[in-house]
């Protein structure tokens, strides 16, 4: 996940806008941190589940905002955290339906993980209700499992048009 956030990276600039959706586990912070690592962002990526939002700064001046939604309880939530989209690269978790009219142009990306994949079972390992998700424990035992994914992207807008993606036009690969 790590190494397909740096070839996207590759491709990104300010105004680009992905929305990742899968399940906890999946790699979305991790594919983040690859973003992160791709766009030379100071600081480490992790995630932003109880502060929302971080902004990474780079050395190109383009920061990286790097969102997670799933606490939020509509796209008026994420309207109020008064986000940069134009002049940052923004990665927005959790963020399936709440991004309508933000941008005419996105990347959707859905990372699936089989149950068991790997021979571990995802759930087996998920925090309790009343704990942190892994990553914020500061230990990403739910990324480091290593089990293939699915990810697809789909381009969406004028933005993308003629661009090739890593996977390939709205196509998926594990």
């Amino acid at each position: 996940m790590e190494q397909l956030g740096r070839r996207l990276a590759g491709l990104l600039g300010a105004g680009d806008l992905l929305v990742l959706t899968g399940p906890l586990g999946a790699g979305k912070t991790t594919l983040t941190r690859g973003i992160g690592a791709g766009l030379h962002v100071r600081g480490q990526v992790a995630s932003p589940t109880f502060v929302l939002a971080r902004t990474h700064p780079s050395e190109s001046g383009v920061p990286l905002v790097h969102v997670d939604a799933y606490r939020l309880g509509g796209a008026g939530e994420l309207d109020d955290l008064d986000l940069d989209f134009d002049g940052s690269v923004v990665v927005v978790e959790w963020g399936a339906g709440l991004l309508d009219g933000v941008a005419d142009s996105w990347l959707d990306v859905v990372i699936d993980r089989p149950r068991g994949a790997g021979g571990a079972d995802p759930a087996d390992e998920a925090p309790a209700v009343d704990e942190a998700p892994a990553a914020d424990r500061g230990d990403d035992l739910l990324d480091a499992l290593d089990e293939p994914r699915r990810v697809t992207l789909t381009a969406h807008g004028p933005r993308w048009a003629g661009v090739e993606l890593p996977l390939g036009p709205s196509s998926g690969a594990s």
